[in-house]
């Protein structure tokens, strides 16, 4: 059992997380419950993890990304983009966008 750095409660170090520790090459114990590590995050204005909503990643320290909204051209439904549709070109939604980037090109 660990102390937590924030609310002092005990907390289990499993051997689960223990494996993902050492996968991940990290050196030190957690210092915070699950609780106040969820917190902090939360505080923080990240999601954790690595990666930005499945989109690439990266992004600045902590910002959120702006979102538009925009019809889908495949299938009429809300498409929620990364970047400002100018109408010149098709935007899909995710599904539509997946099903493209998977469908065969006969270029």
């Amino acid at each position: 059992m660990l102390n937590c750095v924030d609310c002092g409660s005990k907390f289990a170090f499993t051997a689960g997380e223990q494996r993902f520790y050492e996968q991940k090459g990290f050196q030190n114990k957690p210092n915070r419950c699950l609780d106040c590590r969820q917190a902090r995050k939360a505080q923080r204005g990240t999601s954790g993890g690595g990666g930005g909503a499945g989109m690439g990643g990266g992004g600045g320290a902590g910002r959120q990304r702006e979102m538009f909204t925009a019809t889908c051209n495949g299938c009429g439904g809300v498409a929620e983009v990364p970047f400002n549709p100018r109408g010149d070109k098709p935007v899909y939604c995710r599904d539509c966008f997946q099903s493209q980037r998977s469908a065969p090109s006969y270029r």
